[in-house]
């Protein structure tokens, strides 16, 4: 009798994991993890977690081919997934829950990859250092010779900064972002180095006066378990550039289904899935970023921000410019 129900109990364990999927993900987040086993008891399908970073997720996949493992992508940022889908990686996906909350320039045009979360490319200062912002509303003003040696930014190889451009591109054209590359190089305070969180130190020790980053590492710092970088964070004051105009930078996490998938039908669940208000909501709770669907209370951290008008600029159109972008940045000489 034991033996019989040892085998039942061993038949009832895999049928409730009978059906899996792989993520490759290059985020790197704890609310991801939250998230995995959120839908892992919801619904009985066991997920394969691979973390690394996007350049080695692309060229495992690449290698991988048709036997890659991989159903689903996520990264951080446009040029990353625009990577993705021009080497050939991704599936179109068709969903109507996905299309129905996802607003259509947050989506790709072709139905490759869709925003699972939004961040804001802002403007950081030390609001306790009486920094005078009166003449800085907007990016092209990044460029005004009394801004010389007080801005710190990214490298232009680093995913957010060509995605910027590619945005300054799309708005104003090449001539304009060109000319913005060079003005923001000529006032950078130092070289670029390290993340938004090292430039957002900088300012905070007086090594430059602003800087150009991502809002929810804002919140991270103000949340750190260091009290170092807690202090930092509650530091920065924050400009949303070009309110009068077309509206703040947006740039994203994304998620898409891989060509390789064999198990469509889970990806497409999981995709579905990170929309769900409940999901939204954990990751402006616990990441600080703004969620996608507009119908989701925001975490009191990211209400801190402030309220702004963001560039509704279709994603894709900023995607199309990603490699205009690398090539401004080169010829201008912008590391």
């Amino acid at each position: 009798m034991r033996k019989v129900i040892s085998i039942l109990m061993l038949n009832f364990a895999s049928l409730a994991f009978a059906a899996e999927l792989n993520i490759y993900s290059a985020r790197h987040y704890d609310a991801d993890f939250e998230i995995i086993k959120k839908f892992e008891a919801q619904t009985g399908i066991k997920v394969n977690h691979t973390q690394a970073k996007v350049s080695e997720l692309i060229k495992r996949m690449q290698l991988e081919g048709e036997k890659s493992p991989a159903d689903i992508f996520i990264t951080a940022d446009i040029s990353n997934l625009t990577e993705a889908k021009n080497s050939g990686l991704l599936a179109p996906l068709e969903s109507a829950f996905l299309e129905k909350n996802i607003p259509e320039h947050l989506r790709d045009k072709d139905k490759q990859w869709f925003a699972i979360t939004k961040r804001a490319r802002i403007i950081a200062y030390n609001k306790n250092a009486n920094t005078d912002i009166s003449n800085l509303k907007n990016y092209e003003d990044l460029l005004k010779d009394e801004f010389k040696g007080q801005i710190v930014m990214r490298s232009a190889t680093a995913p957010y900064s060509k995605t910027l451009l590619a945005s300054i591109i799309a708005n104003d054209g090449e001539q304009e972002a060109r000319k913005w590359a060079k003005g923001v190089l000529d006032n950078l305070a130092t070289p670029p180095k390290g993340g938004d969180r090292d430039q957002a130190r900088q300012v905070f020790a007086g090594e430059a006066k602003f800087a150009v980053m991502n809002t929810y590492y804002i919140g991270l710092l103000k949340n750190s378990k260091n009290p170092k970088d807690v202090e930092v964070g509650n530091a920065l004051g924050i400009i949303f550039p070009n309110q009068d105009g077309r509206g703040t930078h947006i740039n994203v996490s994304g998620i898409a289904m891989t060509k390789s998938s064999k198990n469509k039908e889970e990806a497409k669940r999981f995709m579905e899935f990170m929309l769900t208000p409940e999901i939204q909501k954990i990751l402006t709770d616990i990441n600080y970023e703004f969620p996608i669907r507009n119908d989701v209370e925001l975490s009191d951290t990211v209400k801190a921000f402030g309220k702004f008008k963001e560039d509704e600029i279709p994603l894709s159109k900023i995607a199309d410019n990603v490699k205009k972008a690398v090539v401004i940045y080169d010829e201008v000489g912008f590391r």
